[in-house]
Formats: structure tokens, sequence, C-alpha cells
């Protein structure tokens, strides 16, 4: 939410795309998201930009010449792979278009591992997260609070937290199947994103 209101033209195009596909009279479901590729792509571009899954070896090992016990937990450094100039260009620009094809990317976007080592949840997380942000995109008005654009900066931890939480504007929009009538316009929410 924090690079969408930074970057109100995605945020725009993913609108018009769920407006499109999906509608007024409906609330997006989870059929809908292999229809919606723009929204994919931004979920996959933040991703890109702020990964945040660790792994943990399952047996004793070998990696690089060290002795990993079992039970250890192993951080790929996803963050230097996503933002390399020599696999991405303008590694730190917000640009989902960038994903729209991944062919031959294949290591290269490892958001939450790869292959037998992946995350076993990841198709459950990324279904999750494409609902949660269709729904919030296709009910609500979204904005900042000023003229400000979202700080970015994380804080220390595993899951990357944001240093400041997000403070955001929301307006129920009055069209919507799941229009929210105790919200009035110009409500101010804080997230603390964890």
């Amino acid at each position: 939410m924090s690079l969408l209101l930074n970057h109100p033209a995605v945020l725009e195009k993913a609108r018009a795309e769920l407006d499109n596909y999906v509608g007024h009279s409906r609330l997006v479901d989870e059929p809908d998201l292999t229809k919606l590729p723009y929204l994919q792509n931004i979920i996959k571009e933040t991703l890109r930009l702020f990964p945040a899954v660790p792994h943990e070896s399952s047996d004793d090992c070998t990696i690089g010449g060290y002795d990993v016990p079992r039970s250890t937990i192993l951080i790929v450094n996803a963050w230097a792979i996503h933002r390399s100039h020599d696999i991405w260009e303008d590694t730190i620009r917000f640009k989902p278009e960038r994903l729209e094809n991944l062919e031959g990317k294949g290591y290269k976007f490892v958001p939450f591992g790869i292959r037998r080592r992946a995350y076993p949840g990841a198709g459950l997380a990324h279904r999750v997260m494409a609902l949660t942000l269709a729904a919030l995109i296709q009910s609500l008005e979204c904005g900042r609070i000023d003229e400000e654009e979202v700080d970015l900066i994380e804080a220390t931890g595993l899951t990357m937290p944001k240093a400041k939480p997000l403070e955001v504007r929301l307006c129920a929009k009055p069209a919507t199947p799941c229009s929210m009538s105790f919200w009035s316009c110009n409500t101010y929410v804080k997230y603390h994103i964890l």
C-alpha cells in the first residue's frame, strides 16, 4: 500500500483493471485473480523490492564449505538478488510492468525461495495478498494524508518492518457492494506494518 500511495498512476491502473474485469456489482473473488495480471505484477514487484522470508535447514549440511546444523535459520540475500544491476534495470524503481514476463528470470526472482526449498505457503500467501489488495483498491479511495511521499525506510527486524507506521486517508466508495457505512470520507488510519 505504501508503494501504491507513492505511485498513484500504478494505483489508478490497478483500479482500472479491477473496474474493467470485476466491475462494481460484486466484490473481487479468488477465481478473478488469474484475470488481473497487473495486480499480480504489483505484488511481485513489491516482493522483489521487499522480500521477507527466511529458510531453515532440514538436515545437517555443508554450504560453501561451512557446516550448517539442522534447524539453522538460513537467510538467502534475496534483497541483493532482487536489486542487482546485473539482473534488473533501474533496480530501486517501483515498476510492476517489469514483471509481465518472468521467462528466463529463473533464480533471479526468489521472494519465497525456489524449487524444493521454496516456502510451501507461497501460493496461499500470494492469493491472500492479491485478494486483500484487490478488495482495498475496489472498496476504498486511498490517499496520503499530506503531500509528502510515504516513508519506506525499514526498521530492524526479520520481516523488514517499516520504521515509521503507514498513515493513510481512506474514503469508502459508495458504489461498491462492500461499502462500509461507518467510514466517513477522510477517515485517517494509522497502520503498523509488522
